[in-house]
């Protein structure tokens, strides 16, 4: 007997889903075989595991080198995250103006860094910082990852503000409220979602981001994804599987919270 996800379907559309099943699971595979192995007893990445231990996670919390490197993520992705979100939202609210000038043009200058490579942003970022003083600092790196969030930002917010009513700025204009407190008390709880939502993908791309922290840190700011890079390279320890599997999950928790604000937005009536 057919089970409800293929009940009614034709032959085509059973075999397309059955396809698209195993093209995901082809993807997955990797990350449900290394998360095992951060269990493993022995140093050894093998199969069938000898023992389940702990050991691995352990050693991460406790390594002042990888304590290091996750406050640095913590640090970096936080403040990035807070630019990105007030830079995005700005850049979104005038690009929103229907006089906005040369609009498509100012908005495929912020979207860039989501199209050009990384490694070409990377090469342009540390000659730009080099002149600047900014190698080697967590302040240059906050700033880098702000100009590679912010696109998300500014994508979702004016996502947002399309389906919103500017006459309601008008209305609390004739009220007395100036535009900052407009914007506080009526325009922002509606938009809040796609700020959310923005500011979620600029807190993932600034704390898994690995290629632009190789060019302009050193090893006091070491993030946890070039920490792991540089084990990879230099030696290969089960706390990076242990790592991986962390990352993995707060990933995972990260992009349901986003689904969730997604969800929620096209829940909400056109204001």
């Amino acid at each position: 007997m057919r089970g409800p996800l293929l009940w009614g379907l034709s032959p085509f559309t059973i075999a397309l889903r059955l396809f698209c099943a195993l093209v995901l699971l082809f993807l997955v595979a990797p990350i449900l075989a290394i998360m095992p192995l951060s269990f493993n007893a022995e140093p050894f990445f093998t199969y069938p595991m000898p023992g389940f231990s702990l050991q691995w996670y352990e050693e991460f919390f406790q390594s002042a080198v990888w304590r290091l490197a996750l406050k640095n993520s913590i640090v970096v992705a936080i403040a990035s995250t807070i630019l990105s979100s007030v830079l995005g939202t700005l850049a979104a609210l005038g690009l929103s103006r229907p006089n906005c000038p040369f609009r498509a043009a100012i908005m495929a200058a912020l979207i860039s860094p989501m199209i050009v490579p990384i490694v070409v942003s990377a090469v342009g970022i540390y000659y730009f910082f080099a002149a600047a003083g900014l190698l080697n600092s967590l302040t240059g790196l906050i700033l880098a990852h702000t100009a590679l969030g912010a696109p998300f930002v500014v994508i979702t917010v004016a996502a947002t503000l399309g389906n919103f009513d500017h006459t309601l700025m008008r209305a609390a204009a004739s009220l007395g409220a100036d535009p900052i407190r407009a914007f506080f008390t009526v325009m922002l709880p509606i938009i809040a979602p796609g700020v959310a939502s923005g500011s979620l993908f600029a807190f993932v791309t600034s704390f898994d981001e690995v290629v632009v922290a190789l060019f302009i840190t050193g090893s006091e700011q070491r993030t946890l994804p070039r920490q792991m890079w540089s084990g990879v390279r230099e030696q290969i320890s089960p706390t990076i599987t242990a790592v991986a599997t962390l990352l993995i999950l707060f990933s995972v928790a990260l992009l349901v919270t986003i689904q969730w604000f997604q969800r929620r937005n096209a829940a909400r009536p056109p204001a």
